[in-house]
């Protein structure tokens, strides 16, 4: 592979054979932009750097690329309020454990949340099984986000 991107085999080859999918280049090369980063990347923001390696990939391609990737589970899409979807990694060795996303409404920033006390893991749990029973549904997973301002806009509004 060209400079940049991992070589070999990766976790998400069997899940696109599962699915009767081909690993084609635009699917590599954005999957291993997303296990490169903890940023939540715009489609423009893939296109970009995938672009530099693959000028032939454009951005169509990237979002049809996303949309599959998302609809087979292996790439979560965000919306944070600011007019563009945000893309992240699903699983795998180079992604965040299970986390929340705490939204800055002022600046834009995002704040991956991992240090979950286990009141908050409790409350969780105790949501997703009421939900369940109540409504019949098996929850697989689940995305949170608290959106408000971080403390350089709260002192910035004050």
């Amino acid at each position: 592979m060209p400079r940049g991107f991992g070589v070999g085999p990766h976790w998400w080859c069997n899940r696109f054979q599962d699915a009767g999918f081909r690993i084609t280049v635009p699917r590599q090369a954005i999957l291993d932009l997303l296990n490169r980063t903890h940023e939540h990347l715009s489609a423009e923001d893939i296109y970009l750097e995938v672009h530099k390696i693959y000028p032939a990939i454009g951005l169509t391609t990237v979002y049809r690329t996303l949309e599959l990737l998302v609809n087979m589970g292996l790439v979560f899409k965000f919306d944070f309020g600011d007019g563009r979807a945000r893309y992240e990694l699903s699983q795998g060795p180079g992604t965040l454990k299970h986390h929340h996303h705490l939204v800055c409404t002022g600046c834009g920033r995002v704040i991956d949340y991992t240090e979950f006390i286990e009141q908050e893991k409790e409350l969780v749990h105790r949501t997703e099984r009421e939900l369940s029973r109540k409504y019949n549904f098996k929850i697989d997973s689940h995305q949170i986000q608290f959106l408000g301002l971080c403390h350089n806009c709260q002192k910035e509004n004050k």
